[in-house]
């Protein structure tokens, strides 16, 4: 009787109550600014991994054991996808091992900070790089040093300080992202070029860890993105061979939706390189 008794009165209460006049939501600019230009096309990447490529359309599109002629890798060759062509992707299956994943992730553990982004001359955090990260020289730990070698003997460059950046560990937490954006300098003014090392020439990027939902890298141009493959690392080129940055390599890290993902970057500059990756004959290339 007594909760008839309120629910009648509750309900006299709001028919007397005059009606809200309805408010007009405002809509929300998004600004004009570069890494965001292109969001409607890496929000598309990030949901549906894209319009990709498959093997068995494009024969170029491959699997193999591969040395790179180095003797370092004659008894244990490592196992390479080519993922794209233009521009061209490759991804290394288990690239390290789960001990070595492991071994890094403890290491950068203590020195995490909030990643920053190159802004001018200076480096500046941003809401569009959500993330934390920590940087780790050769002299470490025996890993840090042997995965150097490694990914000299796969690449075919020198992978050391100071042809190459120290490794860079980032981990993304839930909502962790990098919104599409180059690796290699726009500008002469960027910090990249107080080393006097030139040019970011090439990405290594080793998965650690995997993710349970999200945090794949999508190429926006290419229109394709890869997943996170624990172990695995994705290696393409910054620069085309006369120097000049290939637009085709902008890229981000979607969103982590579910899990934490951890990633290693190495960084391979132009200086040292050059009998390595020497300029093509046309200088258009």
């Amino acid at each position: 009787m007594r909760l008839a008794l309120n629910v009648a009165k509750y309900e006299k209460i709001l028919d007397e109550t005059p009606a809200r006049e309805a408010v007009e939501e405002p809509t929300l600019l998004r600004p004009n600014v570069t890494h965001l230009r292109t969001r409607d096309l890496y929000e598309g990447l990030c949901q549906t991994m894209g319009s990709q490529t498959f093997q068995h359309k494009d024969p170029r599109l491959t699997c193999s054991y591969h040395t790179n002629r180095s003797p370092y890798l004659i008894l244990q060759p490592l196992k390479k996808e080519v993922v794209n062509l233009a521009p061209y992707i490759l991804l290394y299956h288990d690239f390290v091992s789960d001990y070595e994943a492991e071994k890094i992730k403890e290491l950068a553990a203590p020195w995490l900070q909030r990643s920053v982004v190159a802004s001018g001359v200076q480096q500046a955090k941003v809401e569009y790089r959500i993330s934390k990260s920590a940087w780790l020289k050769d002299t470490a730990d025996p890993v840090i040093g042997n995965l150097d070698v490694r990914i000299a003997a796969a690449t075919g460059l020198q992978a050391k300080a100071p042809y190459a950046e120290y490794l860079q560990v980032v981990n993304y937490g839930i909502g962790g992202h990098y919104e599409p954006h180059f690796d290699h300098a726009t500008s002469r003014k960027s910090p990249l070029y107080r080393t006097n090392t030139g040019n970011r020439i090439a990405t290594f990027m080793i998965y650690l860890s995997s993710v349970d939902l999200g945090g794949s890298t999508a190429f926006v141009y290419a229109n394709i993105s890869t997943p996170v493959v624990k172990n695995a690392a994705v290696f393409w080129w910054n620069l085309h061979r006369n120097g000049e940055g290939n637009e085709d390599t902008l890229h981000a890290g979607c969103p982590v939706l579910v899990g934490s993902k951890w990633v290693a970057n190495k960084w391979i500059h132009e200086y040292g390189q050059e009998f390595n990756r020497p300029c093509g004959v046309n200088p258009g290339d």
